[in-house]
């Protein structure tokens, strides 16, 4: 498990563009989501549809702090989808969803502000 990043967490280390491209980010639209009583920390299960090239990607998210099931639903965010599948438990993560932790560290979903195609892309 990796530590929460804060507002005082030093930048990281320069990288070069061509390290920033190998990571794969794309918005995609919640199409369900469910409870995940297993997880050691509060946690939903998702799934994320990024369109008709990369499909429906599950996602295990703590984000049961700012979130209710049904507000998840039909709700775009954004994901690095070329991340190495990842056991949580019972359940395989295929997907990172992306978010910034709030002053008290509960994650905040970060997501486009306009209607963007899902499966586009971070440019």
């Amino acid at each position: 498990m990796h530590k929460i990043q804060t507002s005082e967490t030093p930048a990281a280390s320069d990288i070069d563009f061509t390290d920033f491209l190998k990571v794969d980010i794309r918005v995609g639209t919640v199409v369900d989501v469910q409870n995940f009583p297993e997880a050691r920390r509060p946690a939903y299960k998702l799934w994320v549809d990024f369109g008709s090239v990369i499909g429906v990607k599950k996602s295990s998210a703590q984000i049961t702090d700012h979130y209710k099931t049904e507000a998840l639903m039909g709700r775009k965010v954004a994901a690095v989808v070329n991340f190495p599948v990842r056991q949580i438990g019972p359940f395989m993560s295929e997907i990172l969803v992306l978010g910034f932790p709030d002053i008290e560290g509960k994650i905040v979903l970060f997501a486009p502000d306009t209607e963007v195609p899902d499966g586009s892309r971070l440019a």
